[in-house]
């Protein structure tokens, strides 16, 4: 049997969608020989919203492979490359992120670029109702853990760790109230009582923008895998406390205004007042500490200047009305399957409603 060619038994086994076993494999032998063993077998992980995410056996040991979604068209909106860069320079931080252990960014392998990652064991939190069985002492600290790791970020200097070039930070909040603007008038099919004005308000009010750092551009604690801290920390967790173990899902980071992560932070830990609601904050998991107290805290250890934070919040409530609004759009067109988008549309006033709220309020 020549190099590269996988054992006979390889081939005896069902390729999750998107993900040629074979190919992977003899990519993985000529790539990283020695780095699997035994006849590889993989399962797709659920939960991923966008790029495709796969944990790869061996029998002996585990990985993850990342891939973008089947029949993609928007190359950067699912950029490995870019994805494998920052999770490569994050590394070297105190910043938790999975050790990457190869980039592909020839198709012909597997029909799309796709990268090789450690396997992080934690969970991801994704609901009040997943929270709630840790107790209130517990979700208190998985949350507040996700603030100090946020925090850990945005004090990583870009050029210190390569990331320089990563993105440009002039001007990157009126762009992205543009790109977001230009994603409404692309997808709304119907009239949106109060979504014009959100926009103009938050274009007339726009703040000027910290110091650059790395952003997340989707931080929120269902895309972090939460567990036991390993070692105890200086002015951090005990040993064996609940903390954030690895930071997941990197395709939106760029260079740009952290109060944007902090923004959409709040707003994932708001409470909607819509328990059956397909689209879900954590707020209401016993212990979960407020709005307020995440801002405090955030505040305290990073020394940034939060006083605008009601303009990022109002801003994360507008982001997630026009995603929202795109998957009603598509649903209405027929292109989406699942529960729960027959009810996403009537969510849409909802967010505009927060905006709208949130911006006049301060």
């Amino acid at each position: 049997m020549s190099k590269g060619t996988p054992p006979p038994q390889d081939r005896d086994r069902e390729d999750p969608p998107g993900l040629d076993l074979t190919r992977l494999r003899a990519h993985l032998d000529r790539e990283r020989p020695g780095l699997a063993g035994g006849p590889l077998r993989a399962k797709l992980i659920e939960g991923g919203r966008s790029n495709l995410t796969y944990r790869v056996t061996d029998g002996a040991a585990s990985w993850v492979v990342r891939r973008p979604p089947l029949g993609h068209v928007l190359a950067t909106a699912h950029d490995m490359q870019r994805e494998h860069r920052v999770i490569s320079a994050l590394h070297r931080t105190p910043v938790p992120v999975p050790e990457t252990l190869l980039l592909c960014t020839d198709e012909s392998v597997i029909g799309a670029p796709f990268y090789v990652m450690e396997l992080v064991e934690g969970t991801p939190y994704r609901t009040a109702a997943q929270l709630a069985p840790l107790g209130p002492e517990r979700t208190r600290a998985v949350v507040l853990s996700l603030v100090d790791t946020l925090v850990e970020l945005h004090a990583v200097d870009p050029e210190a760790v390569g990331l320089g070039d990563f993105g440009r930070p002039d001007g990157f909040l009126e762009r992205q109230l543009r790109r977001w603007g230009k994603q409404l008038t692309a997808s709304k099919n119907r009239e949106l009582p109060g979504i014009d004005e959100l926009h103009e308000a938050l274009g007339r009010a726009l703040p000027a923008s910290p110091a650059p750092a790395v952003v997340h551009g989707d931080y929120r604690l269902d895309n972090v895998l939460v567990g036991p801290a390993s070692e105890p920390e200086a002015n951090g967790p005990k040993s064996g406390a609940d903390t954030v173990k690895a930071v997941l899902d990197w395709e939106m980071s760029t260079l740009g205004d952290p109060l944007t992560d902090l923004g959409l932070l709040v707003m994932y830990s708001s409470d909607l007042g819509l328990p059956e609601s397909p689209v879900s904050t954590t707020s209401g998991a016993p212990g979960h500490p407020s709005p307020a107290e995440l801002i405090e805290r955030y505040a305290a250890r990073s020394g940034r200047d939060t006083s605008a934070i009601a303009w990022y919040t109002a801003f994360a409530w507008f982001k997630l009305a026009v995603i929202l609004e795109g998957i009603h759009y598509r649903f209405t067109l027929g292109q989406t399957v699942g529960a729960g988008f027959d009810r996403i549309g009537e969510l849409v006033p909802v967010f505009i409603d927060r905006g709208l709220t949130t911006l006049k309020e301060g």
